[in-house]
């Protein structure tokens, strides 16, 4: 097993030229980390890998999530000044000259032993409520989805610092040494088709070495490019290539300590060996069928939602560290009644089935699925409360997520908002405390997972963050 936690950082390229310096620093730094992580982890780790669903242009936690059935008195009328307490919105509705309440749209029904309440556009995600824990006060500063989707995803709304999975690729490295320790998956939703794009950089290394960054896999054609060889290449002359290209860049590396060339040669050596693992990774065609009708129909269409979750199962039965599918759609500034629905439909049946599928084969345990958007959608309409199409507004001051297996607590909800699912009222979960309760689960301490760059030790959590012990058993 490879832990990247070890390797130097940066510092190669100040030490350019002194080499004897170099050597024995390097060595320090490789002993140090290692005794201070102990191989590897900080702390005794409940789960190995993580599989994190993100729900991107953010699902509205009122219509899903977070029962309020006292805000039906409060429908069309104004939010009040006490509730809102002058809150920063967006430009999208700072112009409306009202801002009437809208209850939940659909209702909701208890499931499991635990009782959960969840929407009736969730009933598949009710089969699995005694596995989830269910958390209602997750709270952002970012209100718009750029910030708020880099801020959940890598600790800070401005770009450039490396996202969850890179963090993660770096301080664990691979169990699979054909496949990447970090892998990205994209879905397009049935609601809103014309929602935010995503950036590369929200899978990207930012200023950690660039083999810790996310290898996305596409929907049609090859999943990688040039997987295939060109016509006429074998694969022993395609071996010998490699041999040839790697003592040329090993060479380089040698002489400039350049770290981003020996990013090259790992990258290279990778796409080799992905060759010969990602078609038998992809192939479902020896998956049973039972399986399959698990997932739902929607299963064998590569690119959907129900397919990438079914891969995301396979990768982590092979080893994969983290699998990031973001399925797009959910920003419903409009048409809410008409969307909504759609959004769930795609996610709902396949998100239980990956739960399901990952505890009958005892995977569920050491694997983290996380279940969550960038901020939730407000109590407000946005539009007018008499408009049929009237939608919701960004809302970052309290939003659900939930998270399955790797020791997390099932069945629990925790937090609790106010009426208007507007305010925490108790139990809050900042996202830098979630990002550190994550990382608890997987055996690290988010404060000793640091990586040095222009003189400042940095981490995924910034200078913020804290357990939430009350999530996890």
């Amino acid at each position: 097993m490879d832990f990247p936690l070890l390797h130097a950082g940066n510092r190669r390229v100040f030490l350019k030229g002194a080499a004897s310096f170099m050597g024995t620093t390097a060595l320090a730094s490789l002993m140090g980390r290692a005794a201070e992580a102990g191989g590897g982890l900080h702390l005794p780790a409940k789960a190995k890998r993580v599989i994190y669903l993100h729900q991107s242009g953010a699902p509205s936690h009122i219509d899903l999530f977070d029962h309020k059935p006292a805000m039906a008195a409060h429908q069309g009328k104004e939010l009040p000044a006490s509730v809102r307490m002058g809150q920063r919105i967006t430009g999208m509705t700072s112009g409306q000259s009202a801002f009437p309440v809208a209850s939940a749209q659909w209702g909701f029904a208890r499931h499991g032993k635990s009782g959960m309440p969840l929407s009736e556009l969730l009933p598949h995600t009710g089969k699995i409520a005694d596995d989830i824990c269910l958390i209602k006060t997750l709270n952002t500063e970012a209100i718009n989805h750029d910030p708020a989707i880099t801020f959940i995803q890598t600790g800070s709304q401005q770009p450039g610092r490396p996202c969850f999975g890179s963090w993660l690729s770096y301080g664990l490295g691979s169990t699979n040494e054909n496949l990447p320790s970090f892998v990205v998956l994209i879905s397009q939703g049935s609601g809103n088709r014309t929602d935010q794009p995503l950036f590369s950089r929200l899978w990207g290394a930012g200023f950690l070495p660039g083999s810790y960054q996310g290898v996305k896999f596409r929907s049609q054609g090859d999943p990688v490019l040039y997987l295939e060889n060109p016509a006429g290449l074998t694969r022993e002359a395609r071996r010998e290539q490699l041999d040839t290209l790697g003592e040329l860049n090993q060479l380089t590396s040698g002489a400039l300590n350049d770290p981003e060339t020996a990013t090259r040669i790992h990258q290279y050596e990778m796409a080799y060996r992905m060759q010969a693992s990602v078609p038998e990774l992809t192939d479902l065609s020896k998956e049973p069928q039972h399986v399959l009708d698990l997932y739902g129909p929607e299963v064998k269409t590569p690119g959907s939602y129900a397919y990438n979750c079914l891969l995301a199962r396979r990768m982590s039965e092979r080893g994969v560290r983290f699998v990031q599918l973001y399925h797009r759609g959910w920003d419903q500034h409009g048409d809410l009644k008409n969307h909504l629905p759609k959004q769930c439909h795609d996610v709902d049946q396949a998100s239980s089935a990956l739960v399901q599928d990952l505890k009958q084969r005892g995977l569920l345990e050491d694997t983290i699925v996380v279940f969550a958007g960038e901020f939730g959608r407000t109590a407000y309409v946005q539009g007018s409360i008499s408009n049929p199409g009237f939608g919701r507004d960004h809302h970052g001051r309290c939003f659900s997520v939930w998270v399955a297996g790797g020791g997390f607590k099932g069945g629990l909800i925790h937090g609790e908002t106010d009426e208007f699912c507007y305010n925490i009222v108790r139990d809050p979960v900042h996202v830098h405390d979630f990002n550190a309760t994550l990382l608890h689960q997987l055996g690290i301490d988010h404060e000793r997972l640091t990586y040095r760059f222009q003189g400042r030790d940095f981490r995924l959590t910034d200078i913020h963050g804290k357990l939430v012990g009350a999530l996890v058993g």
